[in-house]
């Protein structure tokens, strides 16, 4: 376990980027480039989500209300946005640069500023990248 631990370690240093080896992590998941990127140990991201440098995806909340995020399928989220607490991302849902989002999200939403407020519902669709499997 330990030699895992300094090979984690040695890959978080050389691409700027911390994911807990025990978050749960769907398929088609999708790094647009690399740095500044952390994912907390209990994040749940769903499947074809795809995120920015600089986004953290972490603990938060205050209380009993402490936790971490579960992201719903294709979820685009962009440069240097912070989801943080025991909220939930709906589907299809686009987070803006920049966005903070520390309430709970509905399907379809897209999301901008500090914090995230919903500006229309005209989902992540546009944002996805779905890399397709070479036979």
């Amino acid at each position: 376990m330990g030699l895992l631990l300094c090979f984690q370690k040695i890959i978080e240093i050389a691409t700027g980027i911390s994911i807990s080896f025990s978050a749960e992590i769907g398929r088609g998941f999708y790094i647009g480039h690399f740095g500044g990127i952390f994912i907390h140990k209990d994040v749940r991201i769903g499947e074809y989500c795809n995120i920015s440098q600089g986004v953290t995806i972490g603990l938060g909340g205050r209380g009993g209300n402490i936790g971490a995020p579960k992201i719903g399928n294709r979820v685009y989220i962009g440069p240097h946005a912070v989801v943080a607490g025991k909220i939930k991302i709906g589907d299809d849902v686009a987070i803006g640069a920049n966005a903070v989002i520390t309430e709970s999200i509905p399907d379809k939403a897209v999301v901008i500023g500090v914090p995230g407020r919903i500006v229309n519902y005209k989902g992540s669709k546009d944002f996805i990248i779905f890399r397709k499997r070479e036979k």
